[in-house]
C-alpha cells in the first residue's frame, strides 16, 4: 500500500495528524502507549534474560556482550530474537496495542520481521552510528518500520534514539559500504558531512513510550554515560505486501508471520532502488560489533 492508500483507512489508535506526521517526517513518538501491566511483564522477562546472559563468558548466537562483561558485572549489548527466548515478548507482538499502532502506519495487514532487545549499559553503553535499517534487510517496498519500546524512563543522558527528519525522502540513498567495498553498516564520515545533523531530533520518553521510524530514516544513538542502563525492545514489522529480497541475518522463526489482517496476494514494488547488503550466510553478529569493528567469535543466526 502507498501512504495515500494507508491514510484512507480509518486509524485504530493514532490520530490522523500523527499518521500524516509519520509519513512526512519519517518517525513518530507515542508517549505512554503501553500500560503498566505490559511493562511489568516485559521488565520481568528482560531480567530473566539478563540473568541468563550474566553466566556467559563470551557471546553466543543469542547474547551479544560488551567487552568487559563479567559474571559479577554483566554488560549485555543485545539479545537476538527475544520473541524466541521468552513467551512474553511474542505475546506482546500479538496482543498489546503496539501492532495496532503499526497497522495505522503500514496498513491493516501487518507482518512480523524480527525483534531485538538492545541494551545501553550504564557508564559506557555504546554509540550506534548514523545508518539506515533497510539496507540490512531490503524489501520490495519501504513500508517496514521499527518500533522501540522504552521499558523504563529514558532521558537524554541515556542515549535515546535520534532521527534525522525527512531523511527517508533522500534519493538516492547513501551507501553503507566503505570506499574499499567493505560493509560498515553505517554512513561514512564524508557522507555525514553532507547532512545537516544539527536538525537531528532525539526521542527520550517515559516508560511505555514508543518510537517508530521508517526503514529509510537515518538514525543514531549516543553512548550512555549515565548511571542508569537503557534496555530498548525493538520490533520490526512490515505491510503484508512487502517481501524481503535477501535472507534475514537473525533468522527468526516468526519471520513473515501475520500479526494483523490477511496475507497479501500481490507484492507491492517501490520503484526506488535499495542497497543490497553482503551475503549474510558468511556470518553476522550485531550492528554494535560491526560498527565497532570487532572480530566476532561466533555468528548470531
Amino acid at each position: 500500500m502507498t501512504p495515500e492508500q494507508i491514510l484512507q483507512v480509518p486509524p485504530k489508535v493514532l490520530t490522523q495528524a500523527q499518521r500524516e506526521f509519520y509519513f512526512a517526517e519519517g518517525y513518530l513518538r507515542v508517549e505512554r502507549a503501553i500500560g503498566e501491566d505490559w511493562l511489568a511483564k516485559l521488565r520481568a522477562a528482560t531480567e530473566e534474560l539478563v540473568e541468563r546472559g550474566r553466566k556467559l563468558a563470551k557471546p553466543d548466537a543469542v547474547f551479544d556482550l560488551e567487552p568487559g562483561h563479567r559474571l559479577d558485572a554483566p554488560r549485555l549489548r543485545r539479545v537476538s530474537n527475544p520473541v524466541e527466548q521468552h513467551p512474553v515478548f511474542w505475546d506482546y507482538c500479538l496482543h498489546s496495542p503496539m501492532p495496532d499502532i503499526v497497522a495505522d502506519l503500514v496498513g491493516p495487514d501487518v507482518k512480523f520481521h524480527h525483534s531485538k532487545l538492545n541494551f545501553k549499559w550504564a557508564q559506557g553503553g555504546e554509540e550506534v552510528k548514523w545508518h539506515y535499517d533497510i539496507s540490512f534487510w531490503p524489501h520490495t517496498n519501504y513500508s517496514p518500520l521499527t518500533v522501540g519500546t522504552y521499558l523504563y524512563d529514558c532521558g537524554m543522558e541515556q542515549g535515546p534514539l535520534g532521527v534525522l527528519p525527512r531523511s527517508h525522502l533522500i534519493d538516492p540513498m547513501f551507501s553503507q559500504y566503505d570506499a574499499e567495498g567493505n560493509w560498515t553498516g553505517c554512513l561514512s564520515e564524508a557522507d555525514c558531512r553532507k547532512l545537516d545533523l544539527s536538525k537531528a531530533v532525539f526521542l527520550p520518553g517515559p516508560a511505555g513510550s514508543l518510537t517508530l521510524h521508517n526503514c529509510r530514516t537515518l538514525h543514531y544513538s549516543a553512548k550512555n554515560d549515565s548511571d542508569l542502563g537503557r534496555p530498548l525492545l525493538l520490533n520490526t514489522m512490515t505491510s503484508a505486501d512487502a517481501f524481503p529480497y535477501t535472507m534475514n541475518p537473525i533468522k527468526p522463526k516468526h519471520d513473515q508471520q501475520l500479526l494483523r489482517g490477511k496475507r497479501a496476494v500481490f507484492a507491492h514494488h517501490d520503484p526506488r532502488p535499495c542497497l543490497i547488503p553482503p551475503d549474510w550466510s558468511a556470518g553476522y553478529t550485531s550492528i554494535f560489533a560491526l560498527q565497532q569493528e570487532e572480530k566476532a567469535e561466533v555468528v548470531a543466526r
